[in-house]
């Protein structure tokens, strides 16, 4: 189990979940974990964050498209740039999603503000109308005692 960061997103750097990606990847090499997975909301836009589950660790190869047998030499050697490669590659992308899970808690955020700020409108539009009703029929009762004093000094 690893240990719970709190404030992720105070302080939020590659340098912190570069630390963080350093221990996982510890740990599976070390055979504490058979699987890495990665769950985090992916930032669509303001209003729609879409939740993402993506496997980290065993790296799932892609299928080459390229029919291209082509021989390559390589300096340094191929072994040394995956080496080197891997772990650069596995923090960058639980960067992306921390950076990705940020923006959606933001847009999320966003989205709830500006429903709850035109509710605030909704209601205050309606209540200026209730006081309004409520305030022209105080000022129609005035009116029609004044004209019944009125009418009734004159009689």
């Amino acid at each position: 189990m690893i240990e719970p960061v709190e404030d992720i997103f105070s302080n939020l750097s590659f340098e912190s979940i570069s630390i963080i990606a350093g221990d996982i990847m510890n740990r599976f090499v070390n055979k504490e974990f058979n699987k890495v997975l990665i769950v985090y909301n992916r930032f669509v836009n303001a209003a729609t964050q879409v939740v993402q589950t993506e496997q980290l660790l065993p790296i799932i190869p892609a299928v080459s498209t390229s029919t291209s047998s082509g021989d390559y030499l390589f300096e340094p050697s191929k072994t040394e740039i995956v080496e080197d490669l891997i772990p650069k590659t596995l923090k960058i992308q639980l960067f992306k999603a921390a950076l990705d899970s940020f923006a959606a808690e933001h847009g999320a955020r966003m989205t709830a503000m500006h429903k709850a700020t035109d509710n605030a409108n909704d209601l205050k539009k309606a209540l200026k109308l209730s006081y309004n009703k409520a305030r022209q029929a105080a000022i129609t009762n005035e009116i029609l005692e004044i004209v019944g004093g009125a009418e009734a000094l004159n009689s």
